[in-house]
């Protein structure tokens, strides 16, 4: 069966998790703090705060921002439901907006089709590695604050510089389907100083001295906790594997990027059938390939993830749409035409760094024979 996401590992991340083993402190420490600051440089942040997951980063982000009860925090459907269950758990009310069916991210126009008087804030997802119009957003906004969902977003471009350059506030993912990986663990880049010395306080309890630096350092006056805080770090094994994925990123996306461009070559000529790519004002580190089935397609999209995985192919639904899930049921009347139409015809095909022709030759095969209601010629 050939896997939608494989993640790219070997000797050098077993290598560096050793020798974090080896140094009797595995919690987070030092290599947390080289990890931070090498992605921060890598996205052209002033900060980076490493924490447990891309969702423990959009809580910790909105509490930072002082969002929070009797606010409105405007957000996509169409994204991994985490997007809008931290809103809920800052005590804040999500809103969903439509998207652009082009590229699954909000636009400036979306957003202001459900602003009200409490709008606070709006969660704008780089949806799939695509990079949303971030300038556009701003400039039509310019009295709401943005956090950047850039969960699938390491690697790519918007306007020639990093996804995330200079953003005030933007959560990063390393989950295995991520280019970058750590196991588990998420990033904030921010740039201010002082919220930034807040969010690490916070990941740790609200502790005045973090554990790493008490023992560092030798310090023995007994730590403050200065707020009610939470446990949301990172820990230094899964720091030196983002440390040696941090510095694989450039030829991960390079590699995504090629096979991504075959693909395009290879089902382009299947009628009505789109694919995600590069929008305007930026590029795609391509961290799904996703694509979008005409109308007319002979098989509806769930029978033709059946028919794939038939052929040894596995296929996954695309971006689930947070309103029509049963923990939102309360906002299931949300009239979101084009994430309804996007989520319902839309699946993701497999893109690894290993992937080889042959695989996504046989990929493109079974596509065109569900295209056009004929039998896969054996692989």
């Amino acid at each position: 069966m050939i896997p939608v996401m494989r993640p790219w590992l070997g000797p050098e991340e077993q290598a560096a998790v050793a020798e974090v083993i080896s140094s009797g402190w595995v919690a987070q420490g030092p290599r947390v703090a080289e990890f931070e600051r090498g992605f921060a440089d890598r996205v052209q942040a002033g900060h980076g705060v490493a924490v447990s997951s891309c969702t423990t980063a959009l809580h910790l982000s909105l509490v930072v921002a002082g969002i929070g009860p009797g606010d409105e925090v405007v957000v996509p459907s169409l994204s991994f439901i985490a997007t809008a269950n931290v809103v809920r758990h800052a005590g804040a009310d999500p809103v969903f907006a439509d998207i652009d069916p082009a590229t699954g991210n909000l636009t400036a126009k979306t957003i202001e089709a459900v602003l009200s008087p409490r709008t606070r804030a709006v969660i704008l997802v780089h949806q799939a590695g695509v990079p949303a119009d971030v300038d556009e957003v701003r400039t039509a906004h310019p009295g709401l604050t943005i956090v950047e969902d850039a969960a699938c977003a390491a690697g790519s471009f918007y306007k020639d510089r990093p996804v995330g350059a200079d953003s005030p506030l933007a959560a990063w993912s390393f989950h295995p389907r991520k280019l970058l990986t750590t196991g588990e663990g998420g990033m904030i880049t921010l740039a201010d100083a002082e919220m930034a010395a807040r969010a690490r306080r916070l990941r740790e309890h609200g502790m005045s001295v973090s554990a790493a630096d008490r023992h560092a350092g030798g310090i023995t006056t007994p730590e403050q906790y200065l707020e009610v805080g939470f446990n949301y770090r990172m820990t230094d094994l899964q720091a030196a594997v983002g440390l040696v994925q941090l510095g694989r990123l450039d030829e991960l996306v390079e590699r995504r990027r090629a096979l991504a461009s075959r693909y395009h070559a290879l089902l382009g000529d299947i009628p009505g059938l789109r694919m995600v790519a590069d929008p305007d004002h930026g590029r795609t580190n391509y961290q799904s390939f996703w694509v979008a089935l005409p109308d007319d397609f002979p098989l509806g999209r769930d029978e033709l993830m059946a028919f794939l995985s038939e052929h040894g192919v596995s296929a996954r639904r695309g971006i689930m749409a947070a309103h029509l899930e049963p923990a939102y049921a309360d906002m299931s009347d949300a009239e979101l035409p084009a994430t309804e139409w996007l989520t319902a015809n839309s699946l993701i095909l497999p893109l690894f760094h290993t992937m080889t022709e042959a695989e996504q030759d046989h990929v493109s095969e079974v596509m065109h024979a569900a295209a056009a209601g004929r039998p896969v010629r054996t692989r």
